[in-house]
């Protein structure tokens, strides 16, 4: 039998603890803290340079933290970094693929990092197509593909082996509104029936307010505001999160 604190670890897919990380003399996250249970869609907004990206790297394992602690599924970011890229997928808003391949191609490549069965290659590609939607261009190079195509291949890739934890800087980034809407109906199906639990950054706030269920807003390296949007739009007598934002930022 679990005991309560394993059990209550067990729930949580993400905790960091007074996270440091200092550039020369910036201090990009400056006591970070905030944790994201399983199974959550969790938004991390904030302003350019808030720190966003920076902890994103951070909990995929591509930074390490100048001090506190994180834990990705109960495993450290440092001491054991190549655990916990095994569990989780990572996609930085300014990804790109290998132009030269096609997109069918990019997604079969990509899956043998982590797949060795060919027959769940192939379904985990069918998985992919259907999410990218791309249908027939998936035949077609990345190199003749426009933004928001690109930006759908990305996507899929980083979804289609259905990690326990999904980290999407900007995943709508480039799209347009029908696309933006098939992603994050995307979303928010396999976090209901896969059981993937996401981290995302967004500058699009009837994103945020639409997928997640909590958001916490960063400013300066530090979390300022935390809570349901619901919850955020009480506190700060606003009718939108862009109001929120706004607010708590010091921009109104």
């Amino acid at each position: 039998m679990l005991t309560p604190s394993r059990s209550i670890a067990l729930s949580l897919t993400i905790e960091a603890a007074d996270v440091v990380k200092i550039f020369g003399d910036v201090h990009a996250l400056d006591g970070l803290s905030f944790v994201v249970k399983s199974g959550e869609i969790f938004g991390l907004i904030g302003p350019n340079g808030a720190g966003k990206t920076t902890a994103l790297r951070i909990i995929s394992t591509l930074l390490k933290p100048t001090s506190g602690s994180v834990k990705v599924l109960g495993r450290d970011v440092v001491s054991q970094a190549a655990e916990i890229r095994r569990l989780i997928s990572y996609l930085p808003e300014e990804a790109g693929a290998y132009k030269n391949l096609s997109g069918h191609e990019y997604l079969k490549f990509m899956a043998k990092f982590t797949i060795e069965d060919k027959k769940i290659v192939r379904e985990t590609v069918e998985v992919a197509s259907k999410i990218s939607g791309l249908e027939k261009r998936l035949k077609d190079k990345v190199k003749t593909y426009s933004k928001g195509m690109k930006r759908r291949l990305l996507v899929a890739r980083a979804l289609m082996t259905k990690p326990r934890l999904a980290l999407l800087d900007e995943p709508t980034s480039g799209l347009d509104v029908l696309h933006s809407v098939h992603v994050r109906g995307i979303i928010k199906q396999y976090v209901e029936q896969e059981g993937v639990t996401v981290l995302l950054s967004s500058h699009n706030m009837l994103e945020v307010e639409y997928l997640c269920s909590k958001v916490a807003l960063i400013n300066k390296g530090k979390i300022v505001a935390e809570g349901s949007p619901t919850e955020l739009k009480k506190k700060a007598k606003a009718s939108n999160l862009e109001e929120v934002f706004s607010k708590v930022v010091g921009f109104a």
